[in-house]
């Protein structure tokens, strides 16, 4: 299932069940939430999946551990770091698609201020007045810029084995 639904283009998607629930900007995140959840999924599975066979795992298994504290205790903590890795790097992608469905109209509407459809709003003014299209622009890109940014360091300084290596 988780497949199935990463197979699809996202923001087609997201920009069809946007316009089948009405346009909004609570119908685009939660469009875009929905569709994010298989990715997410992913991560967690690919991380649990190579700490089940990690030695402190097996010596907790072997000594009687419960399933739940094998999870509570040892996976759980180990999956987070990289699943917050994960959501740094997407939440600049999810901005960037927020404001393309709020650009085409199915985002946010008058009067909220959403930066796609400061976008929107601008386009017929940019010969004259440039800046309404570019403040909005700029911004979209140093934020998505600046959440990837900071999901780089955060893996690096959760990353113990980039730390050795000297990465």
């Amino acid at each position: 299932l988780t497949d199935m639904v990463m197979a699809l283009p996202g923001l087609v998607v997201a920009l069809a069940l946007t316009a089948a629930l009405g346009p909004s900007l609570f119908n685009a995140v939660i469009a875009l939430g929905v569709l994010s959840i298989p990715a997410y999924v992913r991560v967690a599975r690919g991380q649990a999946l190579a700490l089940r066979e990690r030695e402190y795992v097996l010596a907790a298994r072997s000594m009687g551990a419960s399933t739940w504290h094998l999870l509570r205790a040892h996976v759980l903590p180990n999956v987070m770091p990289a699943v917050g890795v994960f959501m740094t790097f997407h939440l600049g992608a999810a901005i960037l698609a927020s404001s393309a469905l709020s650009f085409i109209g199915l985002g946010a509407q008058p009067p909220d201020a959403e930066w796609g459809s400061m976008i929107g709003a601008g386009r017929e003014y940019v010969l004259g007045h440039w800046w309404y299209v570019t403040i909005p622009g700029v911004v979209i890109i140093l934020t998505a810029t600046s959440l990837n940014l900071l999901g780089d360091a955060l893996r690096d300084w959760l990353d113990p084995r980039l730390a050795r290596e000297g990465a």
